[in-house]
């Protein structure tokens, strides 16, 4: 981490020495600029105070007010505050989240930021910011999801990493046969359900089927999706998970992977420093991307994606547009991410390679066909809380499948109308 913090010392001096050559003609940003941002917890909200510190520094005649709210609250502000009092920069997230902000007129296209080497730069994530051909946003950090997984344990059993379907259940038999679950997850509170129908979706059927499933344009009766809830309960009826996890939190399933009662985790990156904290070395825990299901289907990956935007209403724009492509420079993404524990979008950007599992995600979603930011981002809020209802009692009661789809395929009826 030292030597990664050296470099972002050097790196932001190059940022701005950019920068600066942008204006190099004389012309200065100046008025106000406001910024509203959700990063409430300690670690995101240093490290944007640092960057707009930065910002500040290169542009004296530009003063910069930042407001700085609760996350939870913001996703409740965000529509009144865009309408009534838009600040010039705002935090939100990728996919269809941004869907009724721009739909609604709300949010700027800032298209001609994703041009030349900075376009190509960011592509991992040029899907996940374009609606109706134009990009409202620009990305400052993501992170990987798939299977974390105890590696004594694979090597004890004589596994190897699956690389599809049949493999992953050829292992997971083994697993079970040896008196441990395949899986460790707490479902308590729904959205870790959510991360296994996503990638068994992905892996099924493909990323475009799976947007246009949670953007409303298909049916939850589709064949397709019933292909995908067979896959799932194939691990199921295996007995592949823990039992009693609508019990437990995320954090509170960690215990099982940590004490060899279950061997893997299909989770995003944050839990590693938990998992570690709960006792497990580098070497006892490794990761996997998850799959391949279906034979040529391009290989999409889940990584929730944090982004900045300007509201259509925005008093100075110009400064705004300055900021949003400051953040996106390999050499401010690599410090914002360092100090995150994050993963730079931009893939000029570097991370730190003594860290594995950080250097596997990095080179996993910048090689990724195509980037889902995860259930309940990727669908409308309605949708996506009954959605994820419906797969927690999917995973307790595989039986009721069927009332399960309808029900869910009620909702998008009524929710995409």
């Amino acid at each position: 981490m030292r030597s990664i913090l050296k470099a972002s010392a050097v790196a932001l001096v190059t940022s701005a020495a950019l920068a600066t050559g942008a204006f190099a003609d004389g012309h200065k940003l100046s008025g106000e600029m406001k910024i509203f941002l959700d990063t409430s917890n300690p670690a995101p909200r240093a490290t944007f105070e640092g960057i707009i510190a930065q910002f500040d520094e290169m542009h004296p005649d530009l003063k910069i007010e930042t407001t700085i709210i609760d996350r939870d609250a913001y996703k409740t502000q965000i529509r009144n505050f865009l309408t009534a009092n838009p600040p010039d920069v705002a935090t939100w997230y990728a996919g269809n989240r941004m869907l009724p902000y721009v739909t609604t007129g709300l949010f700027e296209d800032v298209s001609d930021l994703w041009t030349g080497d900075l376009a190509a730069e960011l592509a991992s994530t040029k899907t996940a910011m374009t609606i109706d051909g134009k990009q409202w946003g620009v990305p400052y950090t993501y992170y990987q999801w798939g299977m974390y997984y105890r590696k004594d344990i694979f090597d004890e059993l004589g596994l190897t990493v699956p690389t599809n379907w049949e493999e992953e259940k050829a292992n997971c038999q083994k697993i079970v046969d040896s008196g441990r679950k395949c899986y460790t997850i707490g479902t308590k509170f729904l959205w870790t359900a959510a991360g296994w129908f996503d990638y068994l979706n992905l892996r099924t059927n493909g990323y475009e089927f799976h947007m246009a499933l949670t953007a409303g344009k298909e049916s939850w009766t589709d064949d397709r999706v019933k292909k995908t809830m067979a896959n799932w309960r194939e691990l199921i009826d295996m007995g592949a998970f823990i039992d009693d996890h609508t019990a437990y939190s995320w954090q509170e399933a960690i215990p099982f992977l940590v004490d060899g009662q279950a061997t893997a985790y299909l989770m995003g990156n944050f839990a590693v420093d938990p998992i570690k904290a709960a006792g497990l070395t580098d070497d006892q825990l490794d990761f996997y991307q998850f799959p391949l299901i279906t034979e040529g289907i391009p290989m999409a990956e889940e990584a929730p994606t944090d982004t900045l935007h300007i509201p259509s209403g925005a008093a100075n724009k110009e400064a705004a547009r300055a900021f949003l492509k400051f953040v996106a420079t390999p050499d401010i993404q690599t410090s914002m991410n360092a100090s995150l524990g994050q993963l730079p979008v931009n893939n000029k950007a570097s991370v730190n390679t003594d860290d594995k599992f950080v250097k596997a995600g990095f080179e996993m979603l910048n090689n990724a066909s195509a980037l889902a930011q995860f259930f309940d981002r990727d669908a409308p809020a309605e949708m996506a809380k009954v959605g994820m209802e419906g797969f927690q009692e999917f995973m307790v009661r595989p039986d009721n499948l069927d009332q399960i789809l309808q029900r869910l395929e009620k909702t998008r009826e009524r929710v995409y109308k």
